[in-house]
């Protein structure tokens, strides 16, 4: 048996802050089971009970996952005294204050970042042991399609001062000023795909993220927009880091 606070599954469900579902409990606006209640105590049985405000039933969720298509100029933290974060596009939730990045893209690099409240998922998806893959699409000065990279993939390639994991480049388009690649990494390591792509003779003009394990930045968010993992998108990245 799951017991909860009744202010806590409101509040964790996104229906507002601890203050705000604390006044519609006691405005007499949410009930248990048919029962109005004005106890914000009030233990609640996740798998029994039925909770309603003003008559509209309560979806319960204990975390968050949001898949994010982040824009350039934004840093990856939460909180920052003088670069925009962010965590400026989710302050309208009001679940806002306990979400967090699931590692971290570069200030100019843009595409996909999950933003949960799942300490334990976001700990395990960054963690080199689980080596998940992280994909990335490039544009790379240069022509680049002279090279064999194969061999990457079985070796990884010497930094000045460590060795990655075996990565994989895709050739999309090349010609004699810029390439167009995708490069997969299985290591979270700062600047990594600039510093490979550097060793390798081509600067990085332009960084996109499309890939975090199974999860794939969805086409029809535009940039700066997130929506809800879905449960199989969920449930595939648990799987992946042994959750």
């Amino acid at each position: 048996m799951k017991r909860i606070r009744l202010d806590r599954l409101l509040s964790n469900a996104g229906i507002g802050s601890r203050k705000e579902v604390r006044l519609l409990i006691k405005e007499g606006r949410v009930s248990v089971n048919n029962i109005p209640v004005k106890n914000s105590s009030f233990q609640v049985d996740l798998e029994k009970d039925a909770v309603c405000v003003d008559g509209e039933s309560v979806l319960f969720k204990k975390n968050h996952y949001l898949m994010f298509n982040k824009p350039s100029g934004y840093i990856t933290a939460t909180e920052d005294k003088y670069l925009p974060t962010v965590m400026e596009f989710f302050s309208s939730l009001p679940f806002y204050k306990k979400l967090f990045p699931v590692g971290r893209l570069d200030i100019d690099t843009e595409g996909l970042l999950i933003i949960t409240d799942d300490g334990t998922l976001a700990h395990r998806v960054s963690h080199p042991k689980w080596e998940l893959e992280k994909e990335y699409y490039a544009v790379v000065k240069g022509n680049i399609k002279d090279t064999d990279y194969a061999r990457y993939q079985q070796e990884g390639i010497k930094l000045k001062d460590y060795k990655t994991k075996p990565f994989k480049i895709k050739v999309i388009s090349a010609s004699g000023k810029k390439s167009e690649i995708t490069i997969t990494v299985k290591e979270g390591k700062y600047h990594i795909v600039k510093r490979i792509m550097e060793k390798l003779g081509h600067s990085v003009l332009y960084l996109k993220r499309i890939r975090v394990g199974s999860v794939k930045l969805d086409k029809n968010l535009l940039s700066g927009e997130f929506r809800e993992l879905t449960d199989k998108e969920i449930k595939q990245l648990k799987q992946a880091v042994n959750l």
